[in-house]
């Protein structure tokens, strides 16, 4: 979906991410009370089989058309099918909507759906006291409750007392509303994801008009199970409309103060990712090649690209991890823009032949979606963990630049810059993105093509130097003298024939070579062309200029910490904030930052890696505040330990 928004940016105030859903005004139509709300979240929780991720990404994009900002949390298990009205197969879908800048997906939700028992426990610990449940009755049988361990009916035995709880009976509410389109209990059960998305939809003023294009397109080859999921989405909606338990619905208008002008489309992590790279490939004036093997949460990238033949795009899907990156490597050789895509235990898998690319001194992409490990670990969960593997899970000497967005919209800014440095430098790049970025979704703003960098490169097409006696040769190893990069020629160029691989070559000549003093040199050279890389200067957010504690993060952790920051500042307490898009070189001015303040905070989804790095470069008694539960940072927790940092 895109919009139209024509405003002026703003900052949020400090309470954006505060509380329950606030009441800024109401109104009456006949029948119903319409209340007015600055922002609410949501949460659709279900077995991994009823639809709640389809039923989440619906209402994400009716609100993203609405023009609403946004923040989603997507939280699935790793099996395709986990075993149904069980607490390991529950699968949810957090949505944070609001009417002004927000940052993360929500601490907790206001309104839960819960289409079972398993789905209730697993989440009713996160609601606060007044939050409004919406149960499936029909799945609330004695065998169902067992099997999560409840020993009686929670909703009869006044456990949810503190809440306001709706019961309705989807089930069987859904069944009724089909019971003409001649489908089984069965066929007509699956679509009380609709019902309860119509609902919903009543109960927020959501736009309808979208969804229901969407299903008769999804199911065009289907045309009366298009129709079938049409009407149970619509009986959900005048189930709202007309019942006596939903006495109230809400408005949430349009955040029009959030976003400078342009047009907007709701997108995830992955698929900015996906554009981004596309759009450095169309920038550099190269083809794209992507090698790769299906692997969570990268997979999306694979089957994004898979789709863009138009744009030169050509997409392989290996054999394995290894096949994946060999085929990258050798198509960056060719001359292409050569990506490959994968998650932690895949970066282990292809670290050989990162340190060729290293060695050869060729542009490539490694697109690292982390998750949670080690091993196979949480392939659905989201995690910071690969950190110190990118910085340093290859053999010998092997440095290469990282670079790590901060949104989901910014994997599209990360991917361009990833290629920049990958293309001027001749040197593999990390880009660390998470699953938390990767499959959360928030607004983003299509740049203008002339907003987009100049990406071309240019392609060694003749001899670069001559020898003692005269001779005109080319030198695949003559760097230039300002970014140490070598010369990039295409296999084929007459001429220019040398010699690649892996054992070490003569500088300039590219011979192979043995030699102590030459070997010494390459190293360095390898290592001081990373260091020059030309990266902008750190940021600094400190509104007071005189706040003794800094804020210090990397990645997806921006959107918990920022919030958390604004709170913190609300409260009265002074506070700096910076964030690292470069972490591997980082910015020339981050010593003399760390120096200014007396306490740093570094919160990191793993044990500390970042403050690792900062404190043997720095010297500085960099504090972790880490976390590896699989879920992101909340706000309200960051901000009482940037409170007990200020106090302390």
């Amino acid at each position: 979906m895109t919009s139209q928004v024509s405003a002026q940016a703003d900052e949020a105030e400090g309470a954006a991410e505060h509380g329950a859903p606030s009441g800024a005004g109401e109104r009456h139509r006949p029948g119903k009370e319409v209340r007015r709300l600055d922002r609410v979240i949501i949460r659709f929780a279900g077995d991994s089989g009823d639809g709640m991720q389809l039923t989440g990404d619906r209402f994400t994009s009716e609100t993203a058309s609405f023009g609403n900002d946004l923040s989603t949390l997507p939280n699935f298990p790793a099996e395709i099918r986990a075993p149904a009205g069980t607490l390991p197969g529950v699968s949810s879908f957090q949505l944070h909507f609001a009417d002004h800048d927000i940052l993360t997906p929500g601490d907790a939700p206001n309104v839960l759906v819960a289409m079972n028992p398993a789905a209730l426990k697993a989440n009713v610990g996160d609601l606060p006291r007044g939050a409004e449940i919406i149960v499936n009755t029909d799945e609330f049988t004695k065998r169902a409750l067992a099997k999560v361990g409840y020993p009686g009916d929670p909703l009869q035995d006044g456990s949810l007392d503190g809440f306001r709880v709706h019961p309705v009976p989807l089930t069987t509410l859904t069944v009724e509303a089909l019971k003409d389109f001649g489908l089984s209990r069965k066929e007509a059960e699956r679509s009380k994801n609709m019902f309860a998305l119509g609902l919903l939809s009543w109960m927020y003023h959501r736009p309808t008009e979208g969804t229901e294009r969407f299903l008769r397109s999804k199911f065009a080859k289907k045309p009366d199970i298009a129709e079938a999921n049409v009407a149970a989405f619509r009986a959900g909606w005048n189930f709202g409309e007309t019942t006596e338990d939903f006495a109230v619905s809400y408005e949430v208008a349009p955040a029009a103060a959030a976003f400078p002008a342009g047009t907007y489309r709701n997108i995830s992590g992955n698929l900015a990712l996906s554009y981004g790279l596309i759009a450095a490939s169309h920038q550099a004036d190269l083809p794209l090649f992507l090698g790769s093997y299906p692997i969570t949460p990268a997979s999306d990238i694979l089957h994004e690209l898979s789709r863009h033949k138009n744009f030169g795009v050509r997409s392989f899907q290996a054999e394995d991890e290894i096949a994946g990156i060999g085929a990258a490597l050798g198509a960056a050789f060719g001359g292409s823009l050569a990506v490959t895509t994968t998650s932690g235990p895949g970066v282990a898998l292809k670290s050989e032949t990162i340190g060729l690319a290293v060695s050869l001194e060729l542009p490539l992409l490694i697109v690292d979606i982390q998750r949670g490990g080690p091993s196979t670990g949480l392939p659905t969960k989201t995690e910071q963990a690969d950190l110190l593997q990118a910085m340093y899970g290859r053999n010998g000497e092997a440095p290469v630049p990282i670079v790590a967005p901060r949104t989901p919209a910014d994997c599209f800014d990360a991917a361009l810059e990833a290629a920049r440095i990958a293309l001027t430098y001749r040197t593999p790049v990390f880009l660390l993105s998470d699953g938390y970025l990767a499959n959360g979704s928030e607004p983003w703003r299509v740049p203008e093509p002339d907003e987009l960098p100049d990406l071309r490169v240019r392609f060694a097409t003749g001899p670069n130097h001559t020898t003692e006696d005269g001779t005109e040769v080319f030198w695949p190893y003559k760097r230039d003298p300002h970014t140490l990069a070598r010369p990039w020629a295409v296999p084929g160029t007459p001429g220019l024939e040398h010699r690649i691989g892996g054992i070490e070559k003569q500088d300039g000549t590219g011979n192979i070579s043995y030699d102590p003093a030459n070997h010494d040199f390459m190293v360095r050279t390898r290592q001081a062309k990373v260091d020059g890389i030309e990266v902008p200067d750190l940021a600094v957010d400190d509104p007071s200029g005189d706040a003794r504690v800094l804020v210090l993060g990397w990645g997806s952790t921006y959107g918990p910490i920022t919030a958390a920051v604004r709170r913190t500042r609300a409260a009265g307490d002074r506070i700096a904030q910076a964030h690292l898009r470069h972490l591997s070189p980082f910015p020339r001015n981050l010593g003399e930052v760390l120096g200014r303040y007396e306490k740093v905070v570094v919160p990191e989804m793993n044990l500390g890696q970042l403050a690792t790095l900062l404190r043997a470069r720095y010297l500085v008694d960099a504090r972790s505040h880490t976390q590896v539960s699989g879920m992101p940072f909340k706000a309200e927790r960051l901000a009482t330990v940037f409170k007990e940092a200020i106090d302390d």
